[in-house]
């Protein structure tokens, strides 16, 4: 059911206006403008009858015109159904609008890519895969966004099996992407790889399960997950079939309890969780720490803390140090993938663009820059590169 705060729901819009979030989003944040001129009778005959009639005859004759001869290869449809919406829930598609259109606009601003919002009135999962299906013919890739877990799993899947475009839920992946890139530039600082390093992910829905599994592709050397009841582990009952995945690839140390409990002596903490871990929990830690607080609006644990004990420490906030963003990610993969007409999204081109991502830090190496800013204007054309390599290398480029 969508959720409308009390604090909001009884103010008239003048008085909404005087919030300068409210002033940005009146009339919302895109539009539509065409990329040719329409300024007489033959420019008019051209874009569309009788000249457009051609078009359509081609490309019925030729499909693959359409790549061509319309938008359609370059643009990607933002989807979500409004259940897990940013750290505010469930609370329905109209309410989930401004988040898809900000992401949209973000497509746009960091990698030349358009994007379409669209907000589904739906949440079955047969429905919403069926629904995208149907639309796909439209649009050159999908990023699936705000679908709650474990549906989100089942998804994804479903629809990058029917599906010859790129399929990407930036929930999962982008996340995943970007704590890699991190974990590899602070592993660096401290002067380990991370076969060396023990981590602990609280949180087991669809950011925690993919970065539990981009780490362990990886080559992690440990990790433990951690949802609402504990650590997941062999012979725990009641795990849907993401955590029994989980259950079955980690934790070899069998830890049980909690997640301050498998805090002692772990090298490194990323919480996807929106839960908090202790400063006694962080103390605890391997000397050389790692903490990736990644909850917002309100980290796990605040960087100041965890600093007095951790040598690298990264939030999901902008006023802090070490901004883990998603859009470090998603607007360059989609670019590359787009670029070389890609089939799909592999494994290997979201680890290629982990790399480049990491790689972009270089030397300037520090405590407090283990992820460039998502201003680095090198961030996008770096990710975009290797993923198309990558994309090559793994015979899913059409072009």
């Amino acid at each position: 059911m969508a959720v409308t705060p009390s604090s909001v729901s009884a103010e008239p819009s003048d008085r909404l206006d005087l919030d300068p979030a409210f002033a940005l989003h009146r009339g919302g944040k895109l539009e539509v403008r065409s990329t040719v001129p329409v300024r007489d009778a033959a420019d008019l005959a051209l874009a569309y009858t009788p000249g457009v009639a051609r078009v359509c005859s081609a490309i019925a004759e030729r499909p693959e015109l359409a790549d061509d001869y319309t938008w359609v290869p370059n643009v990607v449809a933002v989807v979500s159904d409004g259940t897990a919406v940013l750290g505010l829930g469930d609370i329905g598609p109209a309410a989930a609008m401004p988040v898809m259109e900000g992401k949209a606009l973000l497509f746009k601003q960091f990698a030349g890519v358009d994007a379409v919002p669209i907000c589904l009135d739906c949440t079955d999962v047969d429905a919403l895969v069926q629904t995208v299906a149907r639309l796909a013919p439209s649009f050159g890739g999908v990023n699936l966004e705000d679908i709650s877990a474990p549906r989100c799993f089942e998804v994804e899947a479903r629809l990058r099996e029917l599906l010859d475009i790129p399929v990407f839920h930036d929930d999962q992946h982008g996340t995943a992407i970007v704590v890699l890139a991190a974990l590899r530039n602070a592993a660096r600082l401290t002067g380990r790889s991370l076969g060396e390093l023990r981590a602990v992910v609280a949180g087991a829905g669809a950011s925690g399960v993919a970065v539990s599994r981009m780490l362990l592709d990886a080559g992690i050397g440990d990790l433990a997950v951690a949802d609402s009841a504990g650590l997941i582990h062999d012979g725990r009952d009641r795990l849907n079939p993401a955590k029994e995945a989980l259950a079955r690839d980690t934790n070899r140390a069998g830890l049980r309890g909690s997640t301050e409990d498998a805090l002692a002596g772990a090298d490194v903490f990323v919480g996807l969780s929106g839960s908090t871990v202790s400063e006694e929990a962080v103390a605890s830690m391997a000397p050389g720490s790692i903490v990736f607080a990644l909850s917002n609006p309100t980290p796990e644990i605040y960087p100041e803390i965890a600093a007095r004990y951790a040598r690298v420490v990264a939030t999901g906030r902008s006023d802090f140090p070490n901004q883990i963003n998603n859009v470090l990610a998603f607007p360059g993969v989609f670019r590359g993938a787009i670029d070389v007409r890609a089939t799909a999204i592999t494994e290997n081109m979201k680890v290629a663009a982990a790399e480049a991502l990491a790689g972009v830090v270089g030397d300037d190496l520090a405590a407090d820059y283990v992820i460039p800013s998502p201003f680095d204007e090198r961030v996008a054309p770096a990710v975009t590169a290797a993923v198309a390599a990558q994309a090559r290398l793994d015979g899913v480029a059409r072009r």
